[in-house]
């Protein structure tokens, strides 16, 4: 499932996974090294951020399950 493209079937507090490196962004959290603010979707994020931690795509992670 390629969460860019399936944006419309995920809520703005869905937290999604990188295929690479298992870095998980939470919109809870935000993303520091991209002064991404707390509250931000994943689909929101803007087109130029990548893995903080790997750099992959956006299009590497996937949603994860609901806790």
């Amino acid at each position: 499932m390629n969460p860019v493209a399936t944006s419309d079937r995920i809520d703005a507090a869905t937290r999604l996974e990188c295929r690479i490196c298992w870095y998980v962004y939470d919109p809870a959290e935000g993303d520091a090294v991209e002064q991404i603010p707390p509250g931000t979707a994943f689909a929101d994020l803007p087109d130029h951020w990548r893995c903080p931690q790997c750099d992959a795509a956006r299009e590497m992670f996937l949603p994860l399950a609901k806790d």
